[in-house]
């Protein structure tokens, strides 16, 4: 059980290069659960008893105050989520919610902290995670504060059609409503954003984007190395909106 459990989690770059006595400990105690779609995982300022990785399904990661909530993240596997809260036995500051049927596995965050104090490749590994979920979460702030809701709606789908090769069309990863929470708007206004992007390159049909004109669609969103990257370990972090599949990936 342990092997099977042990080959899921090497695709997740924190477990890269672990030595395996190191991943039988953090895994001998683990909770290896399947959920059903909308089952509360987290609560936001419980105590951090587990980290968690999502090996199958999808995971909504929120915030609330105030009769409010907010989308911090959509994960997808193989993935951890809200890492920091373990490594310092401190309240989660999210909660977390399938979206659909969801395989998670629960690491005592003990086990966590003992594996980082006594394997130094393991803690740098974690290092380099949570400095991965550090810079995704800079990016999407100076997004909400430096772009208006038509330009940073448009860097987001340009990023995703340059992650599929710069393709000009391609099914959106998330509900729109989830969209909307993450980009800081409503529903109605991310509705209207949508629809008039039409007029500067880009038509969206339910969830299918097509990209009509990428010039002009490109000099409205206007992207960045700095804001937008490319960067390998922030897109990997699991602190942001999934990575769109292509049509290949979905008949896979």
């Amino acid at each position: 059980m342990i092997d099977a459990i042990a080959e899921d989690v090497r695709k997740l770059r924190l477990f890269d290069g672990v030595a395996d006595t190191t991943l039988r400990k953090l895994l001998h105690a683990a909770y290896d659960q399947s959920f059903p779609p909308f089952v509360k995982l987290v609560e936001e300022g419980a105590p951090a008893d587990f980290l968690h990785l999502i090996l199958e399904g999808m995971v909504e990661v929120y915030a609330g105050a105030r009769q409010r909530e907010s989308t911090m993240a959509v994960v997808r596997p193989v993935s951890t989520f809200i890492l920091a809260a373990s490594v310092r036995d401190a309240p989660y500051l999210m909660s977390a919610r399938t979206l659909q049927r969801s395989r998670i596995l629960l690491i005592p965050s003990a086990d966590l902290r003992a594996a980082i104090a006594s394997d130094n490749h393991f803690a740098m590994n974690v290092v380099v995670e949570l400095a991965g979920c550090y810079r995704s979460m800079v990016r999407h702030a100076k997004n909400l504060k430096l772009r208006s809701t038509r330009e940073r709606i448009a860097a987001y789908l340009l990023r995703q059609s340059r992650i599929l090769g710069n393709v000009p069309g391609y099914i959106l990863p998330v509900e729109k409503r989830i969209l909307a929470s993450y980009m800081g708007m409503t529903p109605e206004n991310l509705s209207r954003a949508l629809k008039s992007l039409a007029e500067d390159g880009c038509k969206i049909d339910g969830q299918r984007v097509i990209i009509t004109d990428r010039a002009k669609f490109e000099a409205l969103a206007d992207l960045s190395p700095l804001l937008d990257g490319p960067d390998v370990e922030a897109s990997q972090a699991g602190v942001s909106l999934p990575l769109p599949l292509s049509d290949l990936q979905r008949l896979a």
